[in-house]
C-alpha cells in the first residue's frame, strides 16, 4: 500500500500476528480466515494532504473502489434543495452534511445530484457569480469518494416566498419580466408562470441586453471555469436544466401540483399566449397560408379540470385530429424541440472536452397516457398520441448532442396509479421511453417520481432498469435517488434504501477519511474495517492493521477504530 501523494511520507502496511507483525504482501482473503470464501483484489490507496484552515493538520483518506457486475447500475442520491444558503456563500449544516455522506459512500452509492440553481448563484446582478456553496459540497464529495452530478436549474423552486424551499429566478431577472411581462409565459386566461423564462425570447436580448440562451451559456462558462479542476474526475454529469423543473417541457401546470393526488385531473393549458409566442405562431401560420390559425392556441381545449371526453379538442375523436389541431401541435412542440437543441448545443460545445457526461430531462407526464389525445402531455409540449410516437424525435434530439436522457416514474406501477386515476398509465409512458432509448442507442438515467421507500417501489426499479438494458451489449444505466433528507435516514426507510445499493454493487469498499494531528511521537494508528462481497460481510471481525509512517521533519500520533459492520454506521473514532 502506497501514499499516493508525492510529498506524504512513505507508508507500508503490516498485520499483527501474536506479538509480531508481518508484511500486508498476501490477498486479504487468506490472512483474515479459513472462513473468507472469495478473495477481495483491490487494495484501498491512501492519499494525504496539508489541511491549511486547521494548524497544519494533515488529512489522509482511505478510498475504495467498487466494481460492479453486468446488469448492475451506479446510483446517486440528489441533495437537499436547502443545501447551500440563500446566496449560495456557504453549505448548510455542514456536520450533518458530512455524516449523510459517510453513510452513502459507505453504502455503495456512487455519488450525489447538487441542483446548482441561478436564483441563488447569479442572484443580485448580471454576471456576478457566487460558487463558494457549491464548491463546499464539492470537496466534501470529494472527501468521501463520492462522485458528483450537477443540474444546471435555470427554473423556479418551489411555489412563493411561504415555501419553505423558495427560490424565485434570480431578482434582475424577475425586475425584467415585471417590465416587460412578456418575458414569462401565459396561458389564454392571460395567467403568467414566473417558473421559467418563455422559450419564445430564447434569441432575443430581452436580459440586460443578452437572450436567455446566453445568460444559460454564460452561466454554464462560469461553472466550467471555477470547477475545472474537478470536471472529469469528481464532478462526472451535467444535466442541463431545460424547462420547468429542469425538465424538456411548457408549465402547463404548475410543478408544486405534479405532486399531489389530484394531479390526474390536471389537464394542463397550452402556453403560447405571451407576445413572442404568438408572434412565432401567426409567423408560421402565414408560410402555409392560413393566417387565421396564427391568432392563438384552441379554444376549444376548455379548462383544467375537465375531463377530456367533455372537451371539443381532446375527447377521442376531437379537433386535436383535424388539420388545424396537427398545425398547431406541431408548431408547439416543435418549438419546445428548438429550444432544447439550442441549449444542448451550446452545453455541448461548452463542456467538450472535459470528460464529463450531459445529460437533459424529460417530464414524467403520464396520467392521461390511457387515452387516446393524451392532453396532459400535448399541453406540456410532448406530441404524443395514441397514434404518433412524440418522444423519438426528442430523443434523437439528444443523441446527436451525446446527451444522456433522463426521466423519471421508475417506482411506479400502473395498477397502483389507476387506483387513483384509471387514465394513468406510468409504466406503459415509462417503457415508450425506454424503448426510444433504446432504439436511438442513448444512455439513460432513471429517478424515483415520489419519496416513497417501501421494497415494492425498489423492486420495480430494478424491473425497469432491466426493461431498459436486458439485451444490450453495452447498456449504460443510472439511477438518481430523489432525494435526500432526515426520512432517508430512518432505520427502516435506510434498509430499503441499502437494498437497491446492494443489488448493484458487485464489491463495495469503504470509503473513510483520517485526521491526525504532529506531535513528537511515533506515528502508529489501527483501523478496524470490513469489506462486503454483494451486501455481506466477509470478515466476521475486525481486520487489524499497523500503519508505519515516517516523516523527515515530525511524526504525529493518534489512533482510530472505523468499523461499518453489514449495514453501515457513522465513523467512530
Amino acid at each position: 500500500m502506497a501514499i499516493a501523494s508525492p510529498s506524504a511520507p512513505s507508508c507500508c502496511c503490516t498485520t499483527r500476528t501474536g506479538s509480531t507483525y508481518r508484511r500486508f504482501s498476501e490477498p486479504i482473503s487468506t490472512w483474515a480466515g479459513a472462513k473468507v470464501q472469495c478473495r477481495v483484489l483491490a487494495r484501498p490507496a491512501i492519499t494525504s494532504r496539508l489541511n491549511a484552515s486547521s494548524d497544519g493538520e494533515l488529512v489522509y483518506e482511505l478510498n475504495y473502489s467498487q466494481r460492479r457486475r453486468r446488469g448492475a447500475f451506479p446510483v446517486y442520491v440528489k441533495l437537499p434543495m436547502d443545501v447551500v444558503g440563500p446566496t449560495a456563500q456557504t453549505m448548510r449544516r455542514k456536520k450533518a452534511m458530512a455524516q449523510s455522506f459517510r453513510a452513502l459512500a459507505a453504502a455503495g452509492v456512487e455519488g450525489v445530484v447538487m441542483e446548482v440553481w441561478w436564483g441563488l448563484v447569479e442572484r443580485e446582478f448580471p454576471r456576478i457569480y457566487n460558487w463558494q456553496g457549491y464548491l463546499e459540497i464539492v470537496e466534501m464529495a470529494k472527501r468521501f469518494g463520492l462522485k458528483v452530478r450537477a443540474v444546471m436549474a435555470f427554473h423556479q423552486c418551489g411555489s412563493g416566498p411561504d415555501d419553505l424551499f423558495w427560490i424565485p429566478l434570480p431578482l434582475w431577472v424577475l425586475e425584467e419580466m415585471d417590465k416587460d411581462p412578456d418575458v414569462s409565459y401565459a396561458d389564454r386566461f392571460g395567467r403568467r408562470s414566473m417558473e421559467y423564462i418563455s422559450l419564445g425570447c430564447d434569441v432575443l436580448p430581452v436580459l440586460h441586453g443578452r437572450s436567455p440562451i446566453q445568460a444559460y451559456a454564460d452561466l454554464m462558462r462560469s461553472f466550467r471555469d471555477t470547477f475545472r479542476s474537478f470536471l472529469g474526475g469528481i464532478i462526472t454529469g451535467i444535466q442541463v436544466g431545460l424547462g420547468p423543473g429542469g425538465e424538456l417541457r411548457y408549465p402547463s401546470c404548475p410543478t408544486q401540483k405534479l405532486t399531489r393526488a389530484w394531479r390526474s385531473r390536471e389537464l394542463g393549458e397550452f402556453q403560447c399566449y405571451d407576445k413572442y409566442m404568438l408572434a412565432s405562431l401567426r409567423a408560421c401560420a402565414c408560410k402555409i397560408g392560413m393566417r387565421e390559425w396564427g391568432y392563438g392556441g384552441p379554444i376549444d381545449a376548455s379548462s383544467l379540470m375537465q375531463s377530456p371526453e367533455s372537451t371539443e379538442f381532446f375527447r377521442s375523436d376531437g379537433s386535436w385530429k383535424t388539420p388545424y389541431g396537427e398545425f398547431f401541435l406541431e408548431w408547439y412542440s416543435g418549438m419546445l424541440l428548438l429550444h432544447g437543441e439550442r441549449i444542448c448545443r451550446e452545453a455541448e460545445t461548452i463542456f467538450r472536452g472535459n470528460e464529463v457526461n450531459m445529460s437533459g430531462k424529460v417530464g414524467g407526464i403520464h396520467w392521461h397516457y390511457g387515452t387516446q389525445s393524451h392532453p396532459s402531455e400535448l399541453t406540456s409540449g410532448y406530441y404524443n398520441t395514441s397514434a404518433r410516437d412524440g418522444y423519438i424525435p426528442i430523443v434523437r434530439m439528444f443523441g446527436r448532442y451525446s446527451f444522456t436522457m433522463c426521466c423519471s416514474c421508475f417506482e411506479m406501477q400502473d395498477a397502483e396509479e389507476q387506483q387513483i386515476n384509471p387514465a394513468s398509465r406510468p409504466e406503459s409512458f415509462l417503457k415508450q421511453l425506454l424503448l426510444a432509448a433504446r432504439i436511438c442507442d442513448i444512455p439513460l438515467e432513471g429517478e424515483n417520481y415520489s419519496t416513497n421507500l417501501d421494497n415494492e417501489s425498489f423492486q420495480q426499479v430494478l424491473k425497469m432498469s432491466k426493461f431498459y438494458s436486458d439485451g444490450l451489449e453495452m447498456p449504460s444505466f443510472s439511477f438518481n435517488f430523489v432525494r435526500m433528507d432526515k426520512n432517508l435516514f430512518e432505520p427502516r426507510n435506510w434498509v430499503s434504501f441499502f437494498a437497491i445499493c446492494e443489488a448493484n454493487v458487485s464489491c463495495q469498499y469503504v470509503s473513510s477519511q483520517l485526521r491526525f494531528q504532529w506531535r513528537p511521537h511515533n506515528l502508529f494508528f489501527f483501523i478496524g474495517f470490513c469489506f462486503c462481497w454483494n451486501g455481506s460481510c466477509v470478515l466476521g471481525r475486525e481486520a487489524s492493521v499497523r500503519l508505519d509512517l515516517s516523516c523527515c521533519a515530525r511524526t504525529g500520533y493518534r489512533s482510530f477504530n472505523v468499523l461499518f459492520p453489514g449495514q453501515v454506521n457513522a465513523y467512530q473514532t
